[in-house]
């Protein structure tokens, strides 16, 4: 399970800052972090959607977590609210019947381990799990059983780490992961970025996190000077699997990263009731592209225990990429892919 509680604490109350305009107020991200909202009776009550308890797991094992920044997007009194539904637990995650055919591994992370979070499953490159921590709790997370404990990157797993990159000199990419990265503070990052980028083979940096759409106040001033002053190509993958959750202040941080220099590409997962439609795909396509962060993988579901109520079928999957070809430049339109434990690269889905 995720350690993202570890971060939470309701001594802490929310403080307002402003960004680097001087007149946009937002939440301290660490604060806003601190109160990130965990019961799940708490959130239907917010949202006015307390009739709906007996569908919903009160107390479930992959817990609740979600930002306020995220809460505030989610349309009160509908519970089919699709950014709702990416992170409200419910009964069915635990249905048997409905979770058959799923996998607590699902994409066999645990036999890419080459040293102590770093994950070498692809020639070129390789990936650290840089934390356990995330702001969101998402209910089709992959690693919501990933051994976080045992098996992500600490400052004591350094050395070793960096022996690994040492020896594997075709590595040229180092990916950060998670949990999520940037809920590493700005001089955490640093460190780890410093250390990095002494090894001269390596040349690309590529971020994977979800926190410009869930936290948008994690990228402050302090985060864009670190990041514009790498020698890395920098490479942000961020991740939104619909349009409606990126709005004013989400696309303002997107445009900011970009400023930066920053790459911007986006992943998306296609989630049964919450994206599976053309429409809903090709919005989020066009919104991305206003923000500079052009479509990359939209991934089938990965097969993981609890998550599998949200599966599409391949043929859907099809279906949809070709009324999405139909409708938008090709550079709008994702990559269908899925990972497939073993494989030495993400397999591209062009038929049955």
């Amino acid at each position: 399970m995720s350690q993202s509680v570890e971060f939470i604490s309701n001594s802490l109350k929310p403080e307002h800052t402003t960004n680097s305009s001087g007149n946009i107020p937002y939440f301290d991200w660490k604060k806003e972090l601190s109160n990130a909202t965990t019961s799940v009776n708490a959130l239907l009550h917010r949202l006015k959607l307390s009739q709906h308890i007996n569908a919903v797991d009160l107390k479930p094992d992959f817990t609740c977590l979600v930002t306020e920044s995220y809460i505030n997007k989610i349309i009160p009194g509908d519970f089919h609210d699709p950014l709702l539904q990416q992170i409200l637990p419910l009964k069915n995650e635990n249905d048997s019947a409905i979770q058959i055919n799923s996998s607590t591994n699902p994409v066999g992370d645990i036999e890419a381990l080459a040293a102590q979070g770093l994950l070498h499953k692809y020639h070129g490159r390789a990936l650290l799990i840089s934390t356990g921590a995330c702001a969101v709790h998402c209910r089709y997370c992959f690693r919501r059983h990933y051994p976080y404990q045992q098996s992500a990157f600490s400052s004591k797993a350094l050395g070793d780490v960096l022996n690994y990159l040492e020896s594997h000199r075709e590595i040229e990419e180092v990916i950060l992961s998670g949990g999520d990265p940037l809920i590493l503070d700005n001089e955490k990052l640093a460190r780890l970025i410093t250390q990095l980028e002494t090894l001269n083979h390596i040349q690309t940096l590529r971020i994977h996190t979800r926190l410009p759409v869930v936290l948008p106040s994690r990228i402050d001033d302090g985060l864009l000077d670190l990041l514009h002053s790498s020698r890395f190509d920098i490479v942000m993958v961020i991740h939104a699997n619909h349009a409606n959750e990126i709005q004013d202040v989400e696309q303002n941080k997107l445009l900011q990263l970009n400023h930066t220099g920053v790459t911007l590409l986006n992943q998306s997962v296609l989630l049964k009731g919450i994206n599976d439609n053309a429409d809903t795909l090709i919005a989020l396509s066009k919104k991305l592209f206003r923000c500079k962060t052009l479509p990359y993988y939209l991934h089938l579901l990965d097969p993981v225990k609890g998550a599998m109520h949200f599966e599409t079928t391949a043929e859907i999957a099809l279906s949809l990429k070709q009324k999405m070809e139909q409708k938008l430049p090709g550079y709008l339109v994702p990559r269908l892919v899925q990972e497939i434990a073993g494989n030495q690269s993400k397999t591209a889905i062009f038929s049955i």
